[in-house]
């Protein structure tokens, strides 16, 4: 394949909205896109001067702590604070059901034993836990580096009708792997309808 015949644009608006908050450093995408990061770099700018020109499009490319990523203009800001403040955005994605009931069986937890249980990174999900007030920062862990320990809230207890965490239903102790499966997916379908209700 011609480098000139690849859609850089569109494989680096790609990449960009994969990492989301995480954004991506010129040589991380200078890896992924197998150029060197001169290159890399001129395939960034092309994209962020492509954004700039279209006022039509509602995203931008930003650089923040030496990493790329993709950001809101700011005159949508608006219509982004009535997105965020309307009682319909209240559903939650089954990445943060995910997260949200692990915080709430494990709790206190660092987000490294969070992703070590999901088997993913969790920066997305938490921060919209945090948002949305179901659970906080709770504690630092001991040790190297004193992790953030999350657990729930008070409001997280309101919202599904308990009075302490010790309400959660219990978790079967022994249990073969495809029985915990249905049961997670009944547990995140009926905390989905909890909250859409």
């Amino acid at each position: 394949m011609w480098l000139d015949n690849i859609n850089w644009n569109g494989i680096l608006e790609s990449l960009l909205f994969a990492a989301g908050d995480e954004g991506l450093s010129l040589k991380q995408l200078a890896e992924v896109l197998e150029v060197d990061t001169l290159k890399a770099g001129e395939i960034v700018e092309e994209l962020r001067k492509e954004y700039e020109r279209n006022n039509k499009r509602g995203i931008m490319i930003v650089q923040l702590a030496g990493t790329y990523q993709l950001a809101t203009k700011k005159e949508n800001a608006a219509y982004l604070k009535k997105l965020v403040d309307s009682p319909n955005t209240a559903t939650l994605s089954q990445a943060a059901l995910e997260t949200l009931a692990i915080i709430a069986y494990k709790q206190p937890i660092t987000r490294a034993e969070i992703e070590e249980i999901r088997g993913v990174k969790t920066e997305r999900p938490l921060h919209t836990l945090m948002s949305k007030v179901l659970i906080k920062e709770v504690g630092r862990a001991e040790g190297t580096g004193r992790a953030f320990l999350y657990g729930t809230t008070k409001e997280f207890l309101d919202y599904f009708g308990l009075k302490s965490i010790e309400e959660l239903p219990q978790l079967p102790e022994k249990v073969d792997e495809e029985f915990v499966q249905e049961e997670a997916d009944l547990f995140f379908e009926k905390f989905q309808e909890t909250i859409n209700s």
